[in-house]
């Protein structure tokens, strides 16, 4: 369970990076609180994780997938430039990813 709580804080930190842009570009109300709202179950999924996963692993399983997932995201959603070696820069924090849930 505690894996599945760690991928879903991932995901909404990517969630949260998308508020951030959201915000960026209108600052409404409902701007604002999806990013409290994504940023917000982030970091308790993360804290939930946490409690069973070692402090070092959960966060950089946590910050690698939002970061692999809003270059991602910024790549194919928002126009950003598409280049092989930021792929393969993103391969490697995947791969770390998977290495660290592989040795824990």
């Amino acid at each position: 369970m505690e894996w599945i709580a760690l991928i879903a804080a991932g995901l909404c930190e990517v969630l949260g990076v998308i508020a951030l842009r959201r915000v960026s570009l209108t600052r409404s109300l409902g701007s604002y609180i999806f990013l409290a709202c994504s940023l917000g179950s982030s970091f308790l999924l993360l804290t939930y994780a946490m409690a069973f996963i070692s402090m070092g692993t959960a966060y950089a399983i946590w910050t690698g997938m939002g970061t692999a997932g809003s270059t991602l995201l910024g790549m194919f959603a928002f126009g950003e430039p598409k280049e092989a070696r930021r792929v393969f820069f993103i391969a490697l924090i995947l791969a770390s990813a998977i290495g660290l849930k592989i040795i824990t």
